[in-house]
Parts: structure tokens; sequence; C-alpha cells
């Protein structure tokens, strides 16, 4: 007895409702809508540069607030999910119990049957026969029917047939009763196992469909305001929309602490960082302070993240570390066994940052470590290359040492 399909097909089609919801953006939010700035605030603001400064510190806050919400919606919706997929796995462990112990019950109860017919068939025999009688002579030859002992003889084997079969045949009763009870007590279990399932199911869609009507209802919003952000700095809404994201990705990293990152194990030997090679990335590095972050750059005037960590190594020490990505020069660091956990960092080592748990899973930020908890960056639009103390919200517990 597998898990029933009717039960998977009913969640199946629930949790393709939920991604529809998700994706539609066609659900309105249950919750008020806060007073947002007009499009006429936003030309009266023009007029003037201390009313345009305000306006630009309400926008960004707006944008801060919407995605640390999201954040924190998105947050629960994966902790209900994970308690989800924990309560569907001991359910299909459950619903193997159950096959297993069913399978093993049709057998028993079969062989059981079996032993019990044949009982009851040489009790029929003998009664027929008068306890023994011609009953005996069916195991005795023709040559051998008179002989007398032979016949007592025959007796005693027949009555010992008879006990070992009615004992074996109790066994079978017995053993297949209790393969049943327990049969039947874990389909009580996979009963109740398939109750909470539901009811954590319930909750992780409820949390999915809460999370897509706020990100629904804010998406327009923030095609506004990145528009009317753009208007009031000259820029493009695109950029403004990856201003507004890298702000909040600062605010998770700031919300982190260090005990979350320090307690990862050595995966294998590092040596030391060559101080000479350190020196050379260091003295480049800040050389490119106060230069201005752009999508792409790597250099000498426009920086993006991985663009100045792998420029800076390429032409400060002449050590390649991979191409144009956070994820390209962490797949090269760990290939080549350069990872060292966060607690063993040392200046010059690169760090990442990452929402994801998994090893391999995407890095979308990338920094310098530069000694005394301090590191390197290439931030984000709207800011420049800058040093300045780790975040250790989202921080990977490894850094990678090229220079070893």
């Amino acid at each position: 007895m597998k898990l029933s399909k009717v039960f998977w097909r009913a969640l199946g089609v629930t949790l393709l409702a939920t991604s529809l919801v998700a994706t539609s953006g066609v659900v309105a939010p249950s919750y008020a809508v806060p007073s947002y700035p007009t499009w006429s605030e936003v030309q009266a603001a023009k007029k003037s540069v201390v009313k345009k400064k305000a306006l630009i510190k309400r926008f960004n806050a707006i944008l801060a607030d919407q995605l640390k919400e999201e954040d924190k919606l998105s947050k629960i919706s994966l902790q209900l999910g994970e308690k989800y997929n924990i309560a569907k796995q001991q359910l299909q462990q459950i619903s193997d119990k159950v096959a297993t112990l069913q399978a093993q019950a049709d057998v028993a109860n079969d062989q059981a049957n079996q032993a019990k017919s044949r009982l009851a068939q040489i009790a029929s025999q003998m009664y027929r026969n008068g306890s023994a009688g011609n009953g005996v002579s069916l195991l005795l030859s023709a040559g051998q029917a008179d002989n007398l002992l032979y016949q007592l003889g025959a007796k005693d084997r027949l009555a010992v047939q008879n006990d070992t079969t009615y004992r074996k045949a109790v066994e079978k009763q017995r053993y297949a009763q209790s393969v049943t009870d327990q049969l039947n007590v874990a389909k009580q279990d996979l009963k109740a196992k398939a109750k909470v399932a539901k009811a954590a199911y319930d909750k992780a869609a409820g949390a999915a469909n809460e999370l897509a009507n706020k990100i629904s209802a804010n998406k327009s919003l923030q095609n506004t305001f990145y528009a009317q952000l753009a208007t009031l700095q000259k820029t493009s809404a695109d950029l403004e929309r990856r201003r507004a994201e890298g702000i909040a990705a600062e605010i998770r990293q700031n919300n982190g602490n260090a005990g979350s990152v320090l307690t990862a194990p050595s995966l294998y030997n590092v040596q030391d960082a060559n101080p000479e090679v350190v020196r050379k990335v260091l003295n480049f590095a800040r050389a490119q302070l106060g230069e201005r972050y752009v999508f792409g750059g790597a250099g000498l005037t426009y920086w993006d993240c991985s663009g100045l960590t792998m420029t800076t190594y390429q032409k400060a020490a002449g050590i390649y570390i991979s191409w144009h990505s956070v994820v390209a020069q962490f797949r090269l660091a760990a290939q080549r066994k350069q990872l060292v956990p966060m607690r063993d960092r040392q200046a010059g080592d690169l760090i990442f940052y990452t929402t994801s748990s998994a090893f391999d899973g995407d890095k979308y930020h990338i920094a310098i470590y530069s000694g005394n908890n301090m590191m390197i960056e290439a931030p984000r639009p709207g800011a420049v290359v800058r040093e300045v103390p780790m975040r250790w919200g989202e921080l990977y517990p490894y850094a990678a040492r090229p220079s070893a």
C-alpha cells in the first residue's frame, strides 16, 4: 500500500494553485495601503534641492521597508515549507512501513490459512476413520500392513506428525496476528501523519500566499517608485531598482553576528597567505577606494564586486581567480582547495555573501578581507569602492585564499 495517490494529487493541485497565485500578480493585498509620494510631489520636489533630497530619502525608506517585510515573510514561508517537507518525509516513511507490513501480513495470513486448512483435513480424515484406523494405513505400504509392530510405529509417527503440524499451524496463526496488529497500528499512525502533513502544508501554502500577495502588491508600486526616483536623480528605473536591492542586502548583512559563521570545520590544509602577495593586493585595492560602482565594471575607473577582486588579483599579483563572477571565483577556489573556515581568515582572503545554505549555492557578493575585521568592496549602485567593517549577516562560512 503506497501513499494515497489521491492525497498527493490533491496536494499537487493545491501547490499548482499556490504557484499560480504567486506568479499571477492579480491577488489584492489584505492590508491597508500607506500613503505614497505622487507624481505631482515628484514634479514639485524637482524645483527644490531640499525637497528633492527629502523625497529621495522618503522613497529609499519606503523601498527598504517593503523589501524588509518581503524578506521576513519569505523566511517564514521557507521555515513553514521546511516543516511541511519534514512532515511529508515522515508520512512517506510510515507509508513505506505500512506497505511492507501489508505484504508480510498477506503472506503470513495466507500461510496461516493453509496450515489451518491442513489441520482441518487431518481432523476430518481421522474422524471419518475412527481416529486412526484406515488413516494410519494410508502411511503403510501393502507389504508391511500386517506387521503389528510397524503399525504401532506408524501410529506414533502419525501422532507426532499431527502434533508438529498443529504446533506449526498455531505459530503461523500467532505470527499472522502479530503482523496484522502491527499493520493496524501503522495504519493508524499513517492516518495521523497524513493529518499532520496536511496541516503543515496548509500553513506553508498560506504563508506562500501571503508572501505572493505582498510581492504582488509591492511590485507595481516599486516600478512607480523606481521611475519617480529616476526622474528625481536623472538616472534609470532599473538602476534605482538595483540600488534599492543593494541597500536591502546591506541591511540584511548588518543584521548578522559572528557566531553564525565561525563554527565551520576545516576542509583541508591550506597554507598561510603569502605576505608579499597580500601587500600587493591590498595596495592595489586601496588605490581604487572612492571609485564608482557600475554593473559589469572591472577597472580601472568603474567596478562591481567580482570585477574588483578579479582585476586586483590579476594585475597586482598575476593570479587568476576565475572570470568576472562571484560564483565562478568561489568554485575555482574550491577546486584548488583554497577554502578556509572564517575563523581562520587572513588578510587578502576573499569573503562571500549568500542567501543559500548549500555548499555550492549561489553567492551574490564578494569582498577582500583586509584584516582587523575590515574588508574592501565594491558594494552596490550608488556607492563607491570602500574599506568598511565586515558585515556578518549572510556571510558564507568559508573564505578563499588565492595568496596561499
